[in-house]
């Protein structure tokens, strides 16, 4: 596959990040529900390091909420806050605020007892490209109405927006581009549509995408394309039995597996195959880098 690493963003937004991280309370790190391993970039543990940290796991109206769960577990095992949202509609959004107090819990009692009583908590928002990290701020902040202004010691162009009298977010330009070290990476962005489909053939694509279907989520073929895989079938195999139930046939009876191949990324990527999760913490199970195959 041919997809493309800015290190010239990456070594930006790293400067920017940590030059930044002396002026928040917390980091919030946005990550995609259906794809948390993909969505995440690994360098972000090792810039945060002890900054409290919540993971916001977007598009949970997408995922699976089974799947989701677990991922909740997984994350607050290794420390974290969780808030778990859709940020396209809404839903989850308004307990950022008490999510982000919570993570910092004790920090505030040591405020209060300093005397800094009603001192405001203040937040980075992180997150790789297309996971919704605008849509966020702007759901959270009320944008429109918000008040942003600019505070001493902040590099120029950053601005903080109040969120409510307990809450600051730090609005960072900077983007986030995570390594494509592991072909399953890029896929699963693929999938989602984190990245162009220009990386590779759509065909093709959507033969992993099936194979994928195949494994995890084998009845929602079944459901929606009426296929039913077998053992031994490929991801070519798939998506021809597919297109064949649609009527997607072109001369000689052929099927058009460019057809079929953009209907199943569209209709998975339009939630109409169900809510399915792609990922889960068992594939980080082994696993000494980013990314894990299922």
């Amino acid at each position: 596959m041919n997809i493309q690493w800015y290190p010239g963003h990456m070594t930006k937004t790293r400067r920017m990040i940590g030059e930044n991280l002396k002026f928040v309370d917390v980091v919030a790190e946005i990550i995609d529900a259906r794809i948390p391993i993909a969505s995440r970039n690994p360098d972000i543990d090792d810039l945060v390091g002890t900054k409290p940290r919540v993971v916001v796991l977007n598009r949970a109206d997408q995922a699976d909420p089974a799947a989701t769960k677990l991922w909740e577990a997984h994350f607050r095992a290794q420390g974290m806050a969780v808030l778990t949202c859709d940020a396209h509609s809404g839903a989850g959004v308004k307990q950022f605020s008490p999510v982000m107090r919570g993570a910092l819990k004790e920090q505030i009692a040591k405020w209060r007892e300093k005397g800094q009583v009603g001192r405001p908590v203040r937040a980075m928002v992180v997150g790789i490209p297309n996971v919704g990290k605008s849509t966020f701020i702007n759901k959270v902040a009320k944008k429109k109405s918000a008040k942003a202004s600019d505070r001493p010691g902040v590099t120029r162009g950053k601005q903080w927006i109040t969120v409510d009298q307990g809450l600051e977010l730090l609005d960072t330009p900077g983007i986030l581009w995570p390594k494509f070290e592991d072909e399953t990476i890029g896929l699963h962005l693929a999938f989602t549509g984190a990245v162009r489909d220009a990386i590779m053939d759509v065909e093709t694509l959507a033969c992993h995408l099936m194979e994928l279907l195949a494994q995890r989520k084998p009845e929602a073929l079944t459901a929606r394309f009426k296929i039913v895989p077998e053992a031994g079938m490929s991801g070519w195999d798939l998506l021809e039995a597919g297109g064949r139930k649609r009527g997607f046939l072109i001369s000689g009876g052929e099927v058009d597996l460019e057809r079929m191949a953009n209907i199943l990324l569209d209709e998975f990527r339009g939630g109409k195959l169900g809510r399915i999760t792609l990922e889960l913490p068992q594939d980080l199970e082994g696993e000494a880098d980013h990314g894990g195959t299922p």
